[in-house]
């Protein structure tokens, strides 16, 4: 009997994707847990692996296409198998990977038990469990639907022997920018490291538009044709931060963890939607709907590809050590195109890092449906005056160096006026520059 690939539901609050690229063509031979197409939502490519082994007999649903949940996608199975003329409906309950067995069910090693159902597998959690002969029917699964995910499986390998390291541990790529230590110039472009385009940008040519890039353009207009945007400016002085991190990035990394500027931006948010819950918002016709979560999204580049947004969820509960963590992940995990739907969702304020490439300050675009967006310029060495002991008693003004940042707050006027956006960047600044 052939076996029915299902448009599986990717994350909580995602209902639909676009198919981006089969990896198979009809008639080709497939393996089980091989990555039969990738699916895309909200800017994340997914492979979705072929839940049996066989061959892909039909398609239903062709590249570009966008689909909800529970659609029928295509058959494997053997040649000559009678198949539907055309793919059903979706079912009104997002449906599994696969209907007629789970996605990747793995037979335990003792014979004679039956297997336990571990529901969509995806092709990494599959690679894992078969290059550390992991029985996938032992590991609880904490994601969603009780799926095993990635986590799932490293945690069960480095109990059964901590002293082994994951060859496939991805490298903290978290550092959004990377100014010196010593010398705060412009940070720096991530240019030469970023994915080359998907076309060569020759002039005169048209470029096709990808799906990511399509869902930012058309997320970029609707935001602008729904707040009404206003940008409020000011800079602080970062030396606090510059000596606290200096002081602690050695056993930050002792713990594996890349202690860097972007975190401390971060905790001073977490601060200032505290202090001021109004910019934790969205805007609704009933109201203004105050977000019980404070959950921060980082924007992060894919170069030509565009920007995706990873969300650090209730990151107001979470260390500076966590943040930190938090941060080199899923960054990471962004740049090499290996975040999940979850990942980019439920975001409630952002942050954006424009002074990678040199950048003082600009006026970003918020990300709806939140209320404010604040960008950070690149840090620079400055001179300013500042207030300094007087021999002769009191504070005398003196000229120094200092690192300093401009930091600009986009916000949308129909829930915040200038004096409490105001308020709210001026905690952002007084929390950095009080930094202890």
């Amino acid at each position: 009997m052939a076996t029915k690939v299902i448009m599986p539901q990717l994350g909580e609050s995602v209902v639909e994707g676009t198919i981006t690229k089969w990896l198979k063509a009809e008639g080709e031979p497939v393996s089980e847990f091989d990555p039969l197409l990738e699916i895309n939502t909200d800017k994340v490519d997914t492979e979705v692996p072929s839940p049996a082994g066989g061959t892909l007999l039909k398609v239903y649903v062709p590249e570009g296409q966008t689909v909800r949940a529970g659609t029928l996608l295509a058959m494997v199975g053997k040649p000559g198998e009678s198949l539907p003329v055309e793919a059903p409906a979706p079912a009104e309950a997002p449906a599994r990977a696969v209907e007629s067995k789970p996605a990747a069910t793995v037979e335990p090693k003792s014979a004679g038990k039956p297997a336990r159902e571990t529901g969509f597998i995806s092709p990494v959690v599959a690679r894992i469990a078969a290059e550390h002969d992991v029985d996938l029917t032992k590991i609880t699964g904490t994601g969603q639907g009780g799926r095993v995910t990635r986590k799932d499986v490293l945690a069960f390998v480095e109990k059964r022997a901590p002293a082994a390291v994951a060859p496939w541990d991805t490298p903290s790529l978290g550092e959004l920018f990377r100014p010196s230590e010593e010398v705060f110039g412009p940070q720096g472009t991530t240019a030469a490291k970023e994915a080359p385009s998907e076309a060569p940008a020759t002039p005169g040519t048209i470029l096709p538009l990808s799906v990511v890039r399509k869902a930012i353009a058309d997320h970029m207009v609707r935001s602008r044709h729904t707040s009404p945007h206003v940008t409020t400016v000011m800079e602080a002085d970062l030396s606090r931060v510059v000596a606290h991190r200096l002081a602690n990035k050695d056993a930050f990394a002792r713990d594996g963890v890349n202690l860097t500027f972007t975190t401390y931006f971060v905790s001073a948010c977490v601060a200032a939607l505290k202090a001021v819950p109004l910019a934790n918002a969205s805007w609704t016709d009933e109201g203004i709907h105050l977000h019980r979560q404070v959950n921060i999204g980082v924007a992060v580049s894919m170069g030509e590809q565009g920007l995706i947004v990873p969300v650090i969820k209730d990151s107001d509960q979470k260390s500076l050590l966590a943040l930190a963590r938090a941060l080199n992940d899923l960054s990471g995990r962004a740049r090499g195109h290996q975040l999940k739907p979850d990942e980019v969702q439920g975001g409630t304020f952002t942050i954006t890092n424009h002074g990678v490439s040199g950048s003082l300050f600009a006026t970003p675009i918020i990300n709806q449906p939140q209320c404010a967006i604040l960008g950070v310029g690149a840090i620079q060495k400055r001179v300013v005056v500042v207030e300094a002991p007087s021999p002769a008693g009191g504070a005398a003004d003196v000229i120094a160096i200092r690192p300093m940042v401009y930091l600009t707050l986009t916000f949308d006027h129909r829930i915040l006026d200038g004096a409490i956006a105001d308020a709210f960047l001026g905690k952002v600044v007084s929390t950095l520059q009080a930094w202890a």
